[in-house]
């Protein structure tokens, strides 16, 4: 095959595909070349030619047959390792399970993707147990930011493979989980656009879980639109409801406590160049500072992380026995940290969690949205966190620190590129909204992008 058709959208290739110039089974075939014969062998930990292939095909005879299941029909997907497909164990990142059963169904969203004629072409890597903000895996090896020019850098994670595999051409689109920031951090550091959804959503039904207070899904993908679609599918809707908004008139909240604290100039530049774009087109920019926010990590500070508590009891077995010594070092460590956090204190931060998020509910109002840097960071080099557990520990803080205030509030979220930061890398800025307004949030981030992006990262 002599044409490219790395790094296009969901849009561009449907558009190609609902029209008979581009065959579903060409594109299955290039797309599983295209991964078998990439220079980064990280990226994915299973692909699934056979499947994908089959998928194709059934999507060429309905195409052909005028008998499309609509725009997703024949577009290749590419799923985090802790979604469960059928025929093969779900390793989440991890060596502990892969001599686990192999799963007897699809997930939930894979059956509702696969209804709407998408093609799983495999799984991508993580950070194990999605236990970490970095992306690193010391058992599938770590995948390469596909941004960076200089050094190799951290992918961001837990969905590292999933903001790999999109931004680099390899598939429009992969499906992430998010618990603490995992698809809206890998989003901003490779320069792409990620949503993640109010928890419950979607189904969980066969995904692994880490934290299911906290655990929410969506996907990673090059625009608002493919955003939109997919998630539509996700819900075994046939169309989406969400329709743009209007720019004019929309109030943003920025809060101006945490979220810029050590950010780095770069990042705060691309934030307010976008900021001082949005506002020129219309939207009303209001500055304030939100207590809740100070007070989160008073809790955590008091009664630890909700997220450890819920991963400790996860994992308890596991960390007491023998898979211990197969685990991510860093990964145990934090998990262990669990066991500290008595019953007292994990009621008190549910009470607390209560509490602020209808504290926030109060401040903001509900058709107004919230942005602030997705991470305050741009990709740092991976050799010195591979090297240093305390630079890890410190830096896996930070790159969560911003986005893991949604999950604690059970927002919704959209990262979008938004510029560059040091070293030419990509910033992103996370708009937000509160739970359950996400058709809001989504027709909001449709009028923005263009906005927010100012001709950086155009698909």
């Amino acid at each position: 095959m002599t044409k490219d058709f790395g790094g296009r959208s969901i849009a561009q290739l449907s558009a190609l595909l609902q029209t008979g110039a581009l065959d579903p089974r060409s594109l299955a075939d290039w797309t599983l070349a295209r991964i078998r014969d990439h220079s980064d062998q990280a990226i994915f930990t299973t692909v699934t030619p056979e499947r994908a292939m089959r998928e194709a095909e059934a999507s060429h005879t309905r195409i052909t047959a005028g008998r499309s299941l609509g725009l997703l029909d024949g577009i290749p997907v590419a799923w985090k390792d802790l979604f469960a497909l059928r025929e093969l164990p779900t390793t989440a990142g991890s060596v502990v399970l892969r001599n686990d059963p192999a799963a007897t169904e699809d997930a939930a969203v894979i059956t509702a993707l696969a209804k709407a004629g998408m093609v799983s072409v495999g799984r991508v890597n993580m950070s194990e147990f999605a236990f970490s903000g970095l992306g690193l895996n010391p058992h599938y090896g770590t995948p390469r930011n596909p941004r960076s020019l200089d050094v190799e850098r951290i992918p961001g994670g837990s969905s590292s493979g999933s903001g790999v595999a999109v931004a680099a051409g390899l598939v429009p689109v992969s499906i992430g989980t998010d618990t603490g920031g995992s698809i809206r951090i890998p989003a901003a550091l490779n320069g792409i656009v990620g949503y993640k959804a109010t928890r419950g959503r979607y189904s969980m039904q066969g995904v692994f879980p880490l934290a299911k207070s906290l655990d929410s899904l969506g996907p990673l993908c090059r625009t608002v639109q493919d955003a939109v679609w997919t998630d539509a599918a996700m819900r075994g809707l046939s169309a989406s409801e969400v329709r743009r908004a209007r720019l004019e008139g929309i109030s943003i909240v920025v809060p101006m406590n945490v979220v810029f604290d050590d950010a780095e100039d770069g990042v705060v530049a691309a934030f307010e160049g976008a900021l001082l774009r949005l506002e020129r087109a219309g939207a009303r920019i209001r500055r304030q500072a939100v207590p809740a926010f100070t007070r989160i990590f008073e809790i955590m500070a008091a009664h630890g992380p909700l997220v450890t508590a819920e991963a400790f009891a996860l994992h308890r077995l596991r960390l007491q026995g023998a898979d211990a010594a197969s685990m991510d070092r860093r990964v145990v460590a934090r998990a262990r940290l669990g066991e500290k956090l008595a019953l007292s204190d994990y009621i008190a931060i549910l009470d607390a969690r209560e509490r602020l998020i209808a504290e926030v509910s109060a401040l903001v109002g509900p058709s107004e949205v919230i942005a602030y840097p997705t991470v305050a960071h741009v990709a740092p080099p991976t050799a010195p966190l591979e090297a240093d557990d305390a630079l890890f520990v410190e830096t896996n803080g930070r790159t969560l620190r911003n986005t893991s205030i949604g999950n604690f509030l059970d927002w919704c979220g959209v990262s979008l590129p938004c510029g560059t930061g040091q070293a030419g890398m990509p910033v992103g800025l996370l708009l937000s909204a509160l739970p359950h307004h996400d058709t809001h949030l989504l027709s909001v981030a449709l009028a923005a992008e263009d906005v927010v992006r100012g001709g950086y990262g155009e698909v």
